[in-house]
C-alpha cells in the first residue's frame, strides 16, 4: 500500500499579519464574528500540521483605531493605546478559538498586562514557537504612533520569520486601486526597491523598512480565498511576493 507523501512547506517559521477588519461581518456589524474566527483558527490549524511555526499579529480596526481617536475628542497618543487594546481583544479571541480546535496557542503583549497575557519577552516567545506552540504577538510595538504592520515587521525580525504573510481583501498589490481602476493589474512578484519607487501601499514606511534591512520577504494574498494560507505556506504561486 503507498504511503501518503506529505507536503513539504515552503517556510520553516512564519509571521501572518491579520487585519482587525478581517474577523468584522459587515452583514450583521458583530465586531468578532465567531465564524470568521473559527475559519482563521482552522487555517492556521492545517499550517500547524505541516510543522511550521506560527507566529501571528493581529490589527484593531474592527473594534478601534488609535488614527481616527481625534474625531472622538481623544488625543492621538491616547487613541493609539486603545488601539493596542483592541488588539489584545481580537488576540484573546483568536487563541480561545485556536484552543478550542486543538491548538495549544499563547498570547503575549507589549503592554504588560499579567492578568491576561504573556509580557512580550523574546527568548519565551521563541521557547513557545519550538514547543510547537502559535503564538500571537498583541498591543502592537507597545508604542503610540507605530501600526501593527511596524509591529509585525518588527517581531518577525525578532523571531527571525522566514515571511511575513500579510493577509488582505484583495489578492496581491496592484499597479493602481483594483476596486477603483478596472484596468489595474496584478504583480506577482517585487523587489523591495520597486515597491518603494512606485510608492505601493505594501505597508508602511517603517514596516517595509525593517523587513528590506532583515530581508524578510513580505507575500501579499487575498485571505478570504480558500486554504490560500496554506497555499502560501507550501510554496503556491498566490498574491505579490516582494523581496531582494
Amino acid at each position: 500500500m503507498a504511503t501518503q507523501r506529505k507536503t513539504k512547506p515552503a517556510y520553516r517559521r512564519i509571521m501572518l499579519k491579520l487585519s482587525g477588519e478581517a474577523f468584522h461581518n459587515n452583514k450583521t456589524g458583530e465586531s468578532l464574528d465567531p465564524e470568521i474566527l473559527k475559519t482563521v483558527a482552522l487555517q492556521i490549524k492545517k499550517v500547524r500540521a505541516l510543522g511550521v511555526q506560527v507566529a501571528v499579529v493581529i490589527g484593531g480596526g474592527n473594534i478601534f483605531r488609535g488614527i481616527t481617536a481625534q474625531k472622538c475628542g481623544v488625543d492621538r497618543t491616547t487613541g493609539d493605546y486603545m488601539g493596542m487594546l483592541a488588539t489584545v481583544i481580537n488576540s484573546l479571541a483568536l487563541q480561545s478559538t485556536l484552543e478550542s480546535n486543538g491548538v495549544q496557542t499563547r498570547v503575549l503583549t507589549a503592554i504588560n498586562m499579567p492578568a491576561v497575557a504573556e509580557p512580550m519577552i523574546r527568548r519565551r516567545a521563541m521557547r513557545h514557537l519550538e514547543k510547537n506552540r502559535v503564538v500571537i504577538f498583541a498591543a502592537g510595538t507597545g508604542n503610540p504612533y507605530f501600526s501593527t504592520d511596524s509591529a509585525a515587521a518588527l517581531r518577525a525580525s525578532e523571531i527571525g520569520a522566514d515571511v511575513v504573510l500579510k493577509a488582505t481583501k484583495v489578492d496581491g498589490i496592484y499597479t493602481a486601486d483594483p476596486n477603483k481602476d478596472p484596468k489595474a493589474k496584478r504583480y506577482t512578484k517585487l523587489t523591495y526597491l520597486e515597491a518603494l519607487t512606485q510608492q505601493l501601499k505594501v505597508m508602511d514606511a517603517a514596516a517595509f523598512s525593517l523587513c528590506q534591512e532583515n530581508k524578510i520577504p513580505i507575500l501579499v494574498f487575498n485571505f478570504f480565498e480558500k486554504n490560500e494560507i496554506l497555499r502560501a505556506v507550501t510554496g503556491k504561486t498566490v498574491g505579490t511576493l516582494v523581496t531582494e
